[in-house]
């Protein structure tokens, strides 16, 4: 049943859904997000809030592990973000 407020319903992702943001380290502007699908360096990705609004468009410049720099992220894996904005834990990330 819908009462016409279905607005959560029309969001448009674009690309490829990558990951979710689980927690931001907002002094040094990363985001630890949690790998569905693998992502490399050089990808370009957009991160949404939950109201499905852009908050970030990026290319993928720098993720970490245990403090050693990837070069590709693979399904399953928790990685650190260089991000050029805040995000918050719950927003999701998708690869253009």
């Amino acid at each position: 049943m819908s009462d016409g407020d279905s607005a959560a319903d029309e969001v448009k992702y674009e690309g490829t859904h990558v990951g979710m943001v689980t927690h931001y380290y907002d002094k040094i502007s990363v985001a630890v997000v949690q790998a569905d699908e693998a992502i490399k360096a050089g990808d370009t990705i957009k991160i949404y809030d939950k109201e499905g609004n852009v908050v970030v468009e990026q290319e993928v410049a720098s993720m970490q592990v245990d403090g050693k720099d990837l070069e590709e992220a693979a399904a399953g894996t928790e990685f650190g973000l260089k991000v050029e904005g805040a995000v918050k834990d719950g927003y999701t990330v998708y690869r253009q």
